[in-house]
């Protein structure tokens, strides 16, 4: 399966993110806050920064990037069109952000973002910020590092990564958009998953910051190692994974060690991202910000 994949886009900076747009581009963070935007022909360009190490990254319908900094402990909201650069959470008052991860976009524009916390007291969380700004916890089930995490298939459901227990789990959506009690879809021993993606057929595609492997868990909870790469020459690290292309067909990788993607083709094709039209003023243009 290794002998599948290629090198897509090379020379970005430690990228952990990645994430597929609307506009038919790939969406990946840099360890110095860049924001990037390649297309699949291997042509990259970098378009903003937070100044930080970005990770997990959203797009809206409008094409603005939902940007989790690791440093700054925030999620900015940045705006291709002008350059500008906000705040759009900090957390709450009782509990800031702690790692901000990865977000993932419901239909109805709520962001959910997962907190990962520190490694060990196992203070993870997962945040929901709604379409009109408002943040609120909305689970502290998911605790033990919380990292990658995605919308299920009929919108009921956010699927998340655990990485320091190390186990996937879902967390229902309830008719009045709370948290249902955490549900166990599977551990992963001897591994720390970090990214998940799904496709669909309802397989889940969780990629593990080590060792460097890919696993497919299929909708009856069969776990299968897809992919496995002990000398790191092609996936390093692996973070965060998206499905790409016209048909989703594509699955691609952000290798964190490395400075490049990787892409394959798996004969399944992904479940679409959401991006919601979220209704607010342009951002304008920071005067701390370059723009690109």
């Amino acid at each position: 399966m290794l002998d599948t994949f290629s090198m897509l886009v090379q020379g970005l900076d430690h990228p952990e993110g990645v994430t597929w747009g609307p506009d038919g581009h790939l969406y990946a963070g840099g360890e110095a806050g860049q924001i990037y935007r390649a297309k699949l022909d291997g042509r990259v360009e970098q378009i903003g920064t937070t100044r930080c190490f970005v990770l997990g990254l959203a797009l809206d319908a409008n094409l603005r990037v939902y940007a989790c900094d690791l440093y700054h402990h925030k999620v900015f909201l940045f705006e291709p069109s002008t350059g500008g650069l906000e705040i759009y959470s900090s957390g709450t008052d009782e509990a800031p952000l702690n790692q901000p991860n990865y977000p993932a976009f419901d239909d109805a524009g709520n962001l959910y973002v997962s907190s990962s916390g520190d490694w060990g007291p196992d203070d993870g969380k997962l945040f929901r910020i709604s379409a009109t700004g408002e943040t609120s916890i909305w689970s502290t089930e998911p605790d033990c590092y919380t990292n990658g995490c995605c919308l299920g298939a009929d919108g009921d459901a956010i699927y998340v990564v655990e990485s320091r227990r190390p186990l996937v789990s879902r967390i229902p959506i309830l008719a009045d958009g709370s948290a249902g009690a955490r549900e166990i879809v599977t551990e992963l021993r001897g591994c720390a998953p970090d990214g998940i993606a799904l496709d669909v057929d309802g397989s889940l595609y969780v990629s593990c910051y080590s060792p460097n492997h890919i696993y497919r868990i299929t909708p009856d909870g069969v776990v299968e190692l897809l992919v496995e790469d002990p000398s790191g020459t092609m996936l390093s690290t692996p973070t965060n994974v998206v499905f790409a292309g016209d048909d989703l067909d594509r699955l691609v990788v952000a290798n964190v060690s490395r400075f490049n993607l990787a892409i394959t083709q798996l004969g399944v094709r992904g479940l679409p991202l959401r991006y919601p039209a979220i209704r607010r003023e342009t951002v304008p243009p920071s005067p701390y910000i370059h723009r690109f």
